[in-house]
């Protein structure tokens, strides 16, 4: 049973039902229905991202996750880090009010720098430690290339393995750039060599993020959830059912 009621979303934001809907074929698909998760989304601010606030498409992927979300997590609102060289801003979005949501914060914002991973995994984990959760989080990572500081990042995601946290990076831009090739690696990473779980998963929305379909788009978001709750529960790193 979902986090929150169809009849509820219909009420509070009624152009995300389509959303809602799809999110909860794909939790139903992957045997996650009925899971409370967290759910965080963190975008990338640097100055490459500006067509992609431009056009709408990280303003539609926010749109997505808080349909995601409505299923998991009661509260009605998705924790939102925004980074580039430095974290920019940790703010959230919620299902009244999401419409336009992403320009309004955006344009409170100041000057796009470059791309910092692991200041923004750190927020995350900030965040996710100071909510004193108990139930494990799916991170939607956005991002259009690698990091500044890509021995940082992989520090940070190795050490983040022993949390409830599972990262699912999303590539906005040409599936063939080398901007990604650091991000298949973090995908690769060797357990146990390198982190205690498979905590993180990677996939390229493309060059326009607007046309992945909501069925496709969740299936990813969620595709490798269950294999790492499962491994992160015989850890316990999440606690058992």
């Amino acid at each position: 049973m979902a986090a929150i009621s169809l009849r509820k979303v219909e009420e509070t934001a009624p152009a995300l039902v389509g959303a809602y809907r799809s999110a909860g074929v794909s939790l139903r698909k992957h045997g996650l229905d009925g899971l409370r998760a967290a759910v965080y989304l963190v975008v990338d601010y640097s100055g490459s991202m500006q067509p992609y606030y431009q056009d709408g498409s990280v303003q539609a992927l926010a749109d997505r996750v808080l349909g995601l979300s409505a299923h998991l997590d009661d509260d009605g609102r998705v924790p939102v880090v925004f980074f580039s060289t430095d974290v920019d801003a940790v703010t959230d979005i919620a299902l009244a009010g999401h419409e336009g949501r992403i320009e309004r914060i955006v344009s409170g914002l100041g000057h796009m720098g470059r791309t910092s991973y692991h200041l923004a995994m750190d927020a995350v984990i900030d965040h996710y430690l100071d909510s004193g959760a108990t139930a494990p989080a799916l991170v939607v990572f956005q991002t259009d290339g690698g990091p500044i500081n890509k021995l940082a990042a992989e520090r940070y995601l190795c050490k983040a393995a022993k949390l409830p946290l599972f990262w699912q990076f999303v590539g906005f831009g040409d599936p063939g750039s080398r901007q990604f090739d650091f991000l298949r690696k973090l995908d690769d990473l060797a357990v146990p060599g390198k982190r205690a779980l498979d905590n993180a998963g990677f996939f390229h929305a493309g060059e326009d993020p607007r046309r992945v379909s909501d069925a496709e788009l969740y299936d990813r978001l969620v595709g490798e959830f269950p294999r790492w709750l499962t491994a992160a529960r015989a850890a316990g790193v999440v606690r058992p059912v």
